[in-house]
């Protein structure tokens, strides 16, 4: 099957679904449910890390890359998890994390014991003449991005936290361990990899400050050399596999990096997630803020990308929601009271776009934010490092708190709901996560009477059923409209008009004549009157068909 028309299903593993009642989600609950993973009819899983961690940051600090984690399970686990989905049609995509290892891994600890090769495996800089900081480069997770090594009088980068630190990938053996993980994973019957913040391997080997009101990243983000290392890392792994899907996460990239990063004349990638569209609602692009989105923005954003990566033969992954967001339910459509037709319209305007999309779970339940009252229901390093970075800037404990509820990661982390149990039906044991709302959102009522799942099901079929949805062209369709995002797919002779109300009050608008009296591929609401004035109900989505 083409990439185009593929679609791809995100699991969190540590919150799916618990098999042995610890708490905790599993490989082997994953097993449990793959008759629900197969009646969506996705073809390709994206698992979160499960590979041994000390879980500092969820999996994504790795102390090794070849075993998985107990609490996940064991290795047989996983090969029959690969059987099992193959058999079913499905693939398996892994994410990898090589910008950086846990301070916890072999590689680090030897450099610690004073192994010279390993030290050049990661950035060791002396302090300054004045005994400050090598540079004045920000953590992305807070604080400064250089912490002791050792007693050596030295100090080794991190980006992340502290227990995570930055491989230099200058090094050509680090680049060959790399591919080596990857290779590894091939061997076992994984096509698919994921790489996480892949852009930010590319900092030069000087490393220098940020000049004032300049921040750090830009001086280590998307530079070229991450193109020379990704056409590498293609050629010496996932490159020799003619169905491989890869995708790399790409902080504060660009269109034509991104373009670059996928044309496949380049050989690096398959595509690539951005995020700009996710920073919306963000006050001065700071994510720990409280605004509205800004739906101008946003259109112009989702309007950008897709037309400039169509322009430039690039692709990219479609997504509204993954681990590291809130519920996008919760920010661009309404939790509450159009909870059911918001989930289907946020879900229309990315299933039929040029790309990949993504589907995060419990997105196709119409899952929200969990309705947490105290910091203490949070666990994840970087909500609670936001916290009390809020309260030091002089925010009151309440207003830090509302800011860190509204953004903070593990409201996507919550346990799958399958029922409307105490635990969601994911555990008979007490849940690492806290859910809260289950009792009306969960597998087995959407199931029986809701209709979001069965939405994305046809969704998914248009892709895998229609060429003008995973093939045909894209064009914008008045984006001054204040309430729809409207665009265009074209397909030699067919046109494809999809409009989407991004708010909770009717709007209406003047179809082009041409599509007056068109077909109505898809609407998630019924009786929809193709008329030259076509009036759209709150949050409706509609998709008209010509030729």
């Amino acid at each position: 099957m083409k990439l185009s028309e593929q679609v791809i299903y995100q699991i969190y593993p540590k919150s799916f679904y618990d098999s042995n009642g610890d708490g905790i989600g599993d490989l082997r609950g994953v097993i449990e449910k793959i008759d629900y993973l197969k009646k969506l009819n996705v073809d390709m899983i994206w698992f979160n890390p499960f590979f041994v961690s000390p879980q500092n940051d969820n999996g994504y600090d790795i102390a090794d890359y070849y075993h998985i984690d107990p609490m996940f399970g064991t290795m047989a686990d996983f090969e029959e998890l690969v059987a099992i989905l193959k058999k079913n049609g499905i693939g398996v995509m892994l994410d990898m994390v090589l910008n950086h290892t846990s301070t916890e891994h072999e590689w680090f600890q030897k450099a610690l014991a004073g192994d010279e090769k390993y030290q050049q495996f990661y950035y060791l800089r002396r302090p300054k003449a004045d005994g400050s900081l090598p540079t004045n480069w920000e953590s992305k997770f807070g604080g400064p991005a250089w912490s002791p090594f050792g007693e050596t009088g030295l100090y080794y980068l991190h980006l992340y936290d502290p227990t995570q630190a930055d491989l230099d990938w200058h090094n050509p053996a680090v680049r060959q361990a790399c591919a080596a993980v990857v290779n590894f994973w091939r061997q076992k019957g994984v096509q698919g990899f994921r790489f996480d913040v892949i852009n930010v391997t590319g900092k030069a080997e000087q490393l220098v400050d940020a000049p004032k009101g300049v921040p750090s990243k830009t001086l280590y983000t998307d530079t070229p050399i991450v193109h020379d290392y990704l056409k590498e890392l293609n050629a010496t792994s996932f490159g020799q596999d003619a169905d491989s899907v890869t995708v790399g996460e790409m902080s504060s990239t660009t269109v034509a990096n991104s373009v670059g990063y996928t044309n496949p004349v380049n050989h690096e990638l398959s595509m690539v997630f951005n995020f700009h569209h996710l920073k919306t609602d963000y006050v001065d692009g700071r994510k720990w803020s409280r605004m509205a989105f800004d739906f101008p923005r946003l259109k112009q954003l989702l309007d950008s990308w897709a037309s400039g990566m169509a322009a430039g033969g690039g692709w990219q992954a479609l997504f509204w929601n993954n681990h590291d967001q809130p519920r996008a339910l919760n920010r661009f459509g309404d939790a509450g009271q159009y909870r059911v037709k918001s989930a289907e319209m946020l879900a229309t305007v990315i299933h039929l776009l040029r790309g990949t999309p993504f589907i995060y779970m419990g997105e196709e339940l119409g899952m929200t934010d969990p309705d947490y009252d105290n910091m203490a229901d949070y666990v994840d390093v970087e909500a609670l490092n936001a916290y009390r970075a809020l309260i030091r800037s002089g925010y009151s404990h309440h207003d830090a708190f509302t800011i860190v509820k509204t953004k903070a990661r593990d409201n996507s982390r919550t346990p799958m709901q399958w029922d409307d149990s105490a635990t969601a039906g994911f555990t008979t044991g007490k849940p690492w996560l806290i859910p809260t709302n289950q009792d009306t959102i969960n597998v087995a009522h959407e199931l029986a009477s809701g209709e979001i799942f069965d939405y994305y099901q046809r969704l998914i079929k248009l892709r895998k059923t229609m060429p003008i949805v995973a093939d045909g062209g894209y064009q914008s369709w008045r984006l001054d409209d204040p309430q729809v995002f409207g665009y265009w797919r074209t397909y030699h002779q067919q046109k494809l008009l999809v409009l989407n109300n991004f708010y909770g009050k009717s709007t209406t608008v003047t179809l082009p004549e041409e599509m007056v009296g068109a077909q109505v591929l898809l609407s998630n609401y019924q009786d929809v009157n193709v008329t030259a004035q076509l009036t759209l109900q709150p949050y409706q989505a509609v998709a008209l068909l010509l030729g």
